[in-house]
């Protein structure tokens, strides 16, 4: 994948930029994509290219905002009415899960959504899929760019002076930022599953029947 990216962005030569808003879109949409190899190869470029860190950084930003309204509006066509006949489905009884949990989410979405958006675009793989989650509780447009934009371009500048500072050595930050992802991955996978115990012993409390 790291080849690959680097070959794409060199093939663009004198329209890297153009490389790396379009790497950056599809990064935010497809997740797996490392937008931090992305971003350091690209301020690495900037020391022996006529590409410049300002321009990197503004690149970068434009394509993580439109991959981000890409997802959101994913998330706004699957709102929480539909959601709700997914878990009132036979299969989506599985999850056990009622509408009023949806609900639930939702308001919690409302009141913590700001802050949500904004700090989860520092968290590999997490930062391109919270906008689907804002798409769905209708998070005013407004302030979703707002946060989105904030999160994003501190992530993109951080990496892309990074890369620019460093220069060949930018590899050297990939290895950091991959211990980085692997390690916010695990944490997060420990919160989810600390979040659904504590979901499902609080609706055992409440419904004793649950657990037949």
């Amino acid at each position: 994948m790291q080849d690959l990216i680097i070959e794409i962005m060199n093939n663009f030569g004198h329209f890297g930029y153009i490389g790396v808003f379009l790497l950056i879109t599809i990064e935010n949409i497809f997740p797996p994509i490392p937008s931090e190899v992305i971003l350091l190869f690209g301020g690495f470029m900037t020391t022996y290219s006529s590409m410049n860190v300002i321009g990197v950084i503004i690149a970068s930003t434009l394509g993580s905002v439109l991959g981000a309204i890409i997802l959101y509006y994913i998330g706004k066509i699957l709102n929480k009415e539909r959601l709700k006949k997914i878990i009132t489905s036979k299969p989506g009884k599985l999850l056990r899960l009622k509408p009023e949990d949806i609900d639930k989410a939702d308001e919690w979405f409302d009141s913590k959504g700001n802050k949500t958006v904004f700090f989860c675009r520092f968290v590999p793989v997490i930062r391109s899929l919270i906008s689907i989650p804002a798409g769905m509780s209708e998070m005013p447009m407004k302030k979703f760019l707002i946060y989105t934009t904030a999160g994003s371009l501190i992530w993109n500048a951080a990496l892309t002076i990074a890369g620019s500072i460093v220069g060949e050595n930018w590899t050297s930050i990939v290895e950091i930022m991959d211990s980085y992802s692997h390690i916010a991955v695990i944490v997060l996978a420990i919160i989810f599953i600390i979040a659904i115990i504590v979901f499902y012993t609080k609706r055992k409390k409440k419904n004793p029947k649950i657990s037949k």
